[in-house]
């Protein structure tokens, strides 16, 4: 039996060496792509802004230049490319692969525009660089179809066992079946089959297993029996398991102690915060206030009515305060006096209102809000208090995500979309609460950049819904069972 476990144990030594061999291929083709794409914008600055620099306060570049040309757009190239995901091959779908290299590509060729034209000492043609991006894009096009493939000839889907609890498992079936390029879910088994059973058949031959929702004390022997074997682990975390991502590492002389924080941020990280919102909001406002005046004539042209929407919601500890919006809705819009998200094609929004929800203009107005201080770039979206309440019915924790200020954009906002639920936007919430820095804004505040061109992430919630809890959700398990831990 010690044979046979030690045995078990060098095959999983070696297949995690085969494994990570194989990573580094694909990591290595990704740096060859970022390589090729720099060569190509290094062509193109020899071969036209070189010159031009003879005309400005520097000399044209040679040989060691070119060397530093190619530090500085490769560094650019990489930090967006991986802030904005263009290196996950495998772990995002192909098109977003190749959405996320083309907006890095964009950022990354902006910025050199500007850098060209200070070391020219006045604006140059941009023309090249356009025509050398387009070059890039075909080549960023061509580099993920080769990428996605090679990874699926790399890795094949993972067949995968599925434990869960009482509660649906409907809807995170649907979201593993959308990716069926990385997991198989070959068998569910809910945990009432007993903690023997469970073990007996996670030996089965799968190649990992998924802990999803089940109780705490059966997942914590389930997640040591795999760790102790070696088998792959996905597991939904609880909102415990978020909070105590935050926590500071102690030592109290030999034994480790972790401790939660009651404040979420220190008072250094809230003035920085504070100072980032107070100076980004300035600037902003200075350049969209072009936009948010022809904006405003349009929307008061179209109807005569009111130009901004004010309505109350809630910041960090439960502070009400009256957030600013261009108005998209028609006047009467909630007449009823009932609070309720806008659903698809809702015929409550204006045809003014559907473009500049489109284009996100109508959140411009809450630049405003963040100078005054009421909210944040950064931060869990602020509700209003009547849909809080609704929530909290169904989940009391619901009021952690008014530990800090409520913000612009938030985590929720990054990686969710408008209608998931309020649970799954409570923990991402929470991840970005418990693992707050200044480097996560910013960060977020870049990724936001990239929602604006995915219209799938605003999309509305179904039209016999007034929150993001669906009625059909509320109907298969009480509420005080489905949400609370």
């Amino acid at each position: 039996m010690h044979h046979m476990h030690q045995e078990l144990m060098r095959l999983e030594g070696v297949m995690g060496r085969l494994e990570a061999a194989k990573r580094a291929v694909i990591l290595q083709m990704s740096l060859v792509g970022l390589v090729v794409q720099t060569l190509m914008y290094i062509f193109v600055w020899q071969r036209v802004y070189n010159d031009i620099m003879q005309n400005g306060m520097w000399r044209s570049f040679h040989r060691r230049g070119f060397w530093l040309l190619a530090a500085v757009y490769f560094i650019l190239l990489l930090f967006f490319t991986a802030t904005y995901g263009g290196l996950k091959v495998g772990f995002l779908k192909p098109m977003d692969v190749f959405f996320s290299q083309v907006l890095s590509l964009i950022c990354a060729n902006v910025v050199s525009y500007f850098q060209i034209s200070l070391l020219s000492l006045g604006l140059v043609t941009a023309g090249p660089l356009i025509l050398m991006m387009l070059a890039q894009i075909v080549m960023s096009a061509v580099w993920t179809f080769i990428s996605n493939k090679l990874y699926k000839r790399f890795f094949p889907p993972k067949n995968l066992l599925f434990i869960s609890g009482d509660r649906p498992i409907e809807g995170i079936l649907n979201k593993f079946d959308s990716r069926r390029d990385k997991y198989n879910i070959e068998h569910c088994v809910s945990e009432s089959a007993g903690r023997e059973a469970l073990e007996k058949e996670i030996l089965s031959g799968y190649d990992g297993i998924v802990l999803w929702d089940i109780n705490t004390e059966i997942r914590n022997k389930l997640l040591k029996f795999c760790y102790s074997r070696g088998i792959r682990v996905y597991m939904m975390p609880k909102i415990p398991d978020i909070m105590i991502q935050g926590s500071a590492q102690l030592n109290l002389f030999d034994t480790p102690i972790l401790l939660t924080r009651e404040y979420a941020m220190t008072i250094e990280q809230r003035f920085l915060k504070r100072l980032i919102d107070i100076i980004c909001s300035l600037i902003l406002l200075i350049m969209a206030s072009p936009f948010m005046i022809v904006t405003a004539i349009v929307i008061k042209a179209y109807d005569g009515g009111p130009v901004l929407y004010k309505q109350v919601r809630c910041t960090r500890d439960m502070r009400e305060f009256q957030i600013l919006k261009f108005r998209s809705m028609r006047t009467d819009a909630e007449k009823d006096g009932v609070a309720r998200l806008a659903s698809k094609n809702d015929s409550r929004i204006t045809p003014i209102g559907k473009f500049i929800r489109k284009v996100r203009i109508d959140e411009l107005p809450q630049l405003f809000n963040i100078l005054k201080g009421e909210m944040s770039f950064i931060g869990p979206r602020p509700e209003r208090p009547e849909i809080i309440r609704q929530y909290q019915e169904d989940m009391p924790e619901f009021m952690f995500r008014t530990k800090v200020k409520a913000g612009l954009a938030g985590y929720a906002q990054v990686y969710g979309k408008y209608n998931t639920t309020p649970y799954d936007k409570l923990k991402l919430d929470l991840f970005y609460i418990e693992n707050y820095s200044v480097w996560l804004d910013l960060k977020l505040m870049l990724l936001t950049i990239k929602i604006l061109f995915q219209p799938d992430s605003t999309e509305g919630v179904d039209e016999n819904q007034t929150t993001a809890i669906k009625d059909a959700e509320k109907s298969k398990s009480p509420a005080k069972n489905r949400y609370q831990e």
